[in-house]
């Protein structure tokens, strides 16, 4: 797998980079939010693991460069490592697109293995993210506990949607057809109020609700 870190950190950004050369992946470290944006567009990883706050304000530079590029390359995993749970147009990132997003918090980090199977999730179009990024995201947007309307079997599908897993890998571990598991989707975004939008995805919207509820 292709990985380009984005980290102004020379020495978290020379770990990563070490980390995953030694896990067998091609890594290239880079130290600001334009040089992100350049190696992306040039050669096109399958994986960005970005960092926020990055020069030359520290504020939301990293989180922007996500944005553009998840915009330009739908298929681009992005993760959003960082310490700081960012406002800022975090919840359009982690909705917009065709999947391959997350948002973790370095100093929760704590298990590596877990790290990496986060990194492989989102490259291959899944999501992971920190319960306290969802907590914080949704703090002023909380819902009038809407699983509460799901079917069992929904929440059972709603459940394994979270783990990342493809309408066939769901229908795979429930015993359904594809297309019962499509039906269950269906449902699930009517009932959560999640509408087709070419914005928003409404498999990752659904998830957020879940992290949100299950987090609360």
């Amino acid at each position: 797998m292709h990985i380009v870190i984005a980290e102004d950190s020379a020495l978290l950004r020379a770990g990563l980079v070490r980390l995953l050369t030694d896990e067998g992946h091609q890594v290239t470290g880079v130290g600001t939010a334009v040089e992100l944006i350049h190696e992306t567009d040039r050669n096109t990883p399958d994986l960005a693991v970005i960092d926020v706050r990055m020069p030359p304000t520290y504020s939301t530079e990293g989180l922007d460069a996500a944005r553009k590029l998840k915009a330009r390359h739908p298929n681009l995993g992005v993760l959003v490592l960082s310490q700081y749970v960012e406002q800022h147009n975090a919840i359009e990132l982690l909705t917009a697109g065709h999947g391959g997003i997350g948002y973790l918090l370095k100093d929760r980090v704590a298990n590596i293995d877990g790290f990496l199977a986060d990194l492989a999730r989102i490259a291959a179009g899944g999501t992971a993210f920190d319960p306290e990024v969802i907590r914080q995201l949704f703090a002023q947007q909380r819902r009038a506990q809407p699983l509460a309307t799901l079917s069992a079997r929904e929440r059972d599908v709603l459940h394994r949607l979270s783990q990342g897993l493809t309408n066939t890998g769901i229908a795979d571990e429930l015993s359904l057809s594809v297309s019962a598991v499509e039906k269950h989707l269906n449902a699930i975004f009517t009932k959560l109020g999640i509408t087709k939008n070419p914005i928003h995805n409404q498999r990752v919207r659904a998830v957020l609700i879940y992290l949100e509820q299950n987090a609360a």
